[in-house]
């Protein structure tokens, strides 16, 4: 019937769905143990990408994974010619958490373990030569919401890969989140993860996603205007109603090593899990991101500002005139590639 999966799989609910297909909330029959099944669409592009996602979760099958933070897979089976991928079922993701609590960011008390647990996933991928390439709230479940610390866990690597298989020009992720080298096409590594995680740190402190926009177009611009980091006004402003100020200011200086332009600069996930922020007896306050290949200051020099400021100009222009997406985006890329630092 049309509620059953495979053999032994009943159709509770739909939980979600995507170009993919759909992941449904199943009860195996056989076990009675209820569990998060995603149904792949027939189609020879899905069914590539379906064999893909299933050699990158046979890779992780090395890892353990509740002490990795990754979500448990269980194989997979064929539902006439679709295919299923079973996994454990989980509570909620951070996206939907965030927005029941109206979108107000969470405590600095509540952001520092779910922030170590995923560099902890990371730091693990790292391991098996992993990129997910698609980091984002949405992709980040918490177990069970009810539970105090909240324990989360890294879903859907349906665009994951092998770092050493990147291909430039492989488009991957989702729009705001995806890192600079990335959406420009370039060579990326692990290190793209790291961007989109430095993201949804401040999605999390702040309950806003930092880069709006809805193509890369308008999230690279907004890159160029911050540098690659939030500004101070949307940090000071908005960052964490409660907490001590130190606990903020080491939380900014963490944030702005994960979201260095230059993924060569960027923070690795051995080095976040050193970092003073998690540290409750540290009382340092300074912001060790300008020992990461910056300027003493921490800002960008005037000649620096002058060039973005001028590309941005050009960048609006280009945006104006642009004829069709193609031509749009080679006059982006090699305006963005002119104004790189």
């Amino acid at each position: 019937t049309d509620n059953i999966l495979g053999n032994h799989y009943k159709v509770e609910a739909f939980l979600g769905e995507g170009g993919f297909g759909i992941v449904a909330k199943c009860r195996d029959t056989k076990t009675n143990r209820a569990v998060a099944i995603k149904v792949n669409k027939s189609r020879p592009d899905i069914l590539q990408q379906a064999k893909l996602e299933i050699f990158i979760l046979e890779q992780l099958r090395r890892l353990d994974p509740d002490a990795a933070n990754i979500v448990k897979w269980d194989g997979f089976f064929h539902d006439g010619e679709r295919v299923c991928l079973n996994f454990e079922l989980l509570d909620q993701c951070l996206w939907d958490y965030i927005r029941d609590r109206n979108n107000q960011g969470l405590p600095i008390s509540e952001v520092g373990p779910i922030l170590r647990q995923l560099t902890n996933a990371l730091s693990h991928l790292g391991s098996v030569g992993i990129v997910h390439a698609d980091l984002k709230s949405g992709n980040i479940m918490v177990v069970n919401r009810h539970e105090s610390p909240i324990k989360v866990k890294l879903i859907d690597f349906g665009l994951a890969c092998p770092a050493s298989a990147v291909m430039p020009g492989d488009r991957v992720g989702t729009v705001g989140y995806s890192a600079p080298e990335v959406m420009l096409g370039l060579p990326f590594n692990e290190a793209s993860d790291m961007w989109s995680l430095g993201l949804v740190a401040v999605e999390l402190g702040t309950g806003v996603p930092l880069y709006p926009g809805n193509e890369d177009y308008d999230v690279l611009k907004f890159i160029i205007e911050t540098q690659g980091q939030p500004p101070d006004h949307v940090l000071d402003s908005v960052m964490f109603t409660q907490g001590p100020e130190n606990g903020q200011r080491l939380f900014v200086s963490l944030i702005k090593q994960m979201l260095a332009l230059d993924a060569n600069q960027r923070i690795t996930p051995s080095e976040v899990l050193q970092h003073p922020f998690f540290d409750p007896k540290s009382s340092l306050c300074i912001d060790t991101s300008s020992t990461r290949g910056q300027n003493p200051t921490g800002y960008p020099s005037l000649e620096t500002r002058y060039i973005k400021l001028k590309c941005l100009d050009d960048l609006e222009q280009i945006m104006k005139v642009r004829r069709g997406p193609e031509d749009g985006q080679s006059l982006f890329v090699s305006l963005i590639k002119r104004c790189w630092p």
